[in-house]
């Protein structure tokens, strides 16, 4: 009896402490202005974890009642384990992925930036990052010209491509290298439309382009603008802000599999 004690003590403590990162972490990410499902979902499965280490005694005895309850908890209990399994998965792909690919990519007419989260109409730390890699090749090559593509967020009247723009030009770019693409509203609209510009200015699908995002998003990126016509795309990944990379692993990896439902590459 004592020892069946002691572990449900320290499965509630763990659950607690657990539970109580990942609301921490959820809050803090959204009071900087982030709130995407990447930190919405930790937010809830915390939240899930104090209210099961809190209500752990009832939920034993609800268990116990039935032989139908307990094979429902062994079933919710496989099927966590499981999604945490290809999570896991999912992070090791990623975090190999984005150690296969250059810093730069070759000789390019075209630099892509795509855009990220502008919370108060000012670039996030990631989307800062992306431009400055922009940045870095933009100097490398003087002679490339430069897309900015992301339109509107929920709730803000700016674009991302306007807060992009202005970022750059602060930063020593040249305006009449830019060109702005703001209506998109995700990456497969990101890759069509930025496409569909570039060819009114007499841009070949086939010319080179880098496509510059965060490292987590390269792989998905690189596979939506081959379908949405590029031809020759070599990317260049900005580092993620630790504090919210796994976060945005997470969010990756429900956008990687939507991606995959939806067609979109």
């Amino acid at each position: 009896m004592h020892d069946l004690k002691t572990g449900a003590f320290w499965r509630r403590a763990c659950l607690a402490l657990l539970g109580a990162l990942l609301v921490a972490d959820a809050i803090a990410l959204m009071l900087m202005g982030l709130f995407n499902f990447g930190v919405v979902l930790p937010l809830a499965i915390g939240a899930a974890f104090l209210a099961l280490s809190w209500r752990w005694e009832q939920v034993v005895r609800w268990r116990a009642a039935s032989p139908r309850r307990r094979w429902i908890w062994a079933l919710g209990r496989t099927a966590f384990a499981a999604w945490l399994v290809t999570l896991g998965m999912f992070f090791y792909f990623i975090s190999a992925s984005n150690a296969n690919f250059p810093a730069t990519g070759p000789a390019a007419n075209t630099i892509l930036i795509l855009g990220s989260g502008t919370p108060r109409c000012a670039a996030s730390p990631t989307l800062a990052a992306r431009l400055d890699k922009g940045l870095a090749l933009a100097r490398q090559w003087p002679a490339a010209r430069v897309v900015v593509s992301g339109g509107q967020d929920f709730g803000l009247q700016c674009s991302e491509a306007d807060i992009m723009a202005d970022y750059l030009i602060a930063h020593g770019l040249a305006p009449e290298r830019l060109i702005r693409e703001d209506r998109s509203t995700s990456t497969e609209e990101n890759l069509l439309f930025s496409h569909r510009l570039l060819a009114q200015q007499g841009v070949s699908a086939a010319d080179p382009l880098v496509l510059v995002t965060s490292d987590f998003h390269l792989v998905r990126a690189k596979r939506i603008a081959r379908k949405a016509g590029f031809q020759a795309v070599s990317g260049a990944g900005a580092p993620t802000p630790l504090y919210l990379r796994y976060n945005a692993w997470l969010r990756e990896y429900f956008a990687f599999i939507s991606g995959w439902v939806l067609r979109e590459f």
